[in-house]
């Protein structure tokens, strides 16, 4: 979220109504969310100026581990260099800590692609919203997804509870520091994500949602007390349960 939030930023900065805008004192503190969305807290160092050159060797980007080589255009300016500098340094700041962990393994490598992409500069800002708005389709819409063994079928699920939530065994990446509590597209994906978990003897799917809309399934370690709850089915696995229990 926080990534894609800066990358429709940065688009719109690269597309103002003033011209490309170049933010040069680029760094974490410098920006705040506010309502799910990333807002610049000082626009003191923002401009519009892109550096003039006579020939491409006047055009080189230089950052503390990497320079690139960019071309001088023909009115002597140096052809997106706000831009790159711009998207470079969301790269080296954000997309490197919080890309790799903010996936489900099946479109960890749409995103490793994106980190590659923008650490090479080969992506503009335009390639980059694209791409980052492929991921989240797919997210949304559970296309990632691989065709597998329906696994729901291994679970009873008891409609009209719900379970008593407390510490719990812990996962990553949780919404909980609680016990393990995770973004799912269906139930069917929590079942897969409960048998990938050996603590994991049952689940919930909760009626909260992330920014995204997917619900949030809680898993638990052991069958607590169950609640009635119209609006809820607690998924038990057949392995964990007997019949003297239920």
């Amino acid at each position: 979220q926080i990534c894609l939030s800066l990358v429709k930023l940065l688009f719109y900065l690269a597309h103002s109504p003033l011209g490309s805008i170049v933010l040069l004192d680029f760094q974490p503190r410098q920006f705040v969310m506010v309502d799910g969305n990333l807002k610049v807290t000082d626009m003191d160092d923002a401009s519009t100026e892109e550096l003039s050159c006579k020939e491409d060797n006047d055009c080189t980007l230089d950052f503390p581990t990497k320079s690139f080589h960019l071309k001088c255009s023909a009115v002597g300016k140096c052809e997106g260099i706000n831009e790159k500098k711009n998207l470079f340094n969301a790269y080296r700041y954000f997309f490197t800590y919080l890309l790799p962990h903010s996936a489900p393994p099946a479109l960890r490598p749409f995103l490793t692609d994106i980190l590659n992409a923008t650490g090479d500069l080969r992506y503009g800002i335009n390639e980059t919203l694209k791409a980052f708005e492929k991921v989240l389709h797919l997210y949304k819409s559970g296309l990632y997804l691989q065709k597998r063994p329906l696994l729901l079928k291994d679970y009873i699920s008891l409609k009209g509870f719900r379970t008593v939530e407390g510490e719990d065994y812990k996962c990553w990446p949780s919404y909980s520091h609680l016990g393990c509590l995770l973004s799912v597209h269906s139930a069917e994906e929590a079942a897969a994500i409960c048998n990938s978990q050996s603590q994991c003897q049952s689940f919930i799917v909760t009626q909260r949602r992330t920014w995204t809309g997917r619900p949030l399934a809680s898993f638990q370690s052991s069958l607590t007390d169950l609640i009635p709850d119209a609006n809820s089915v607690v998924y038990i696995k057949r392995s964990a349960s007997s019949g003297e229990r239920l």
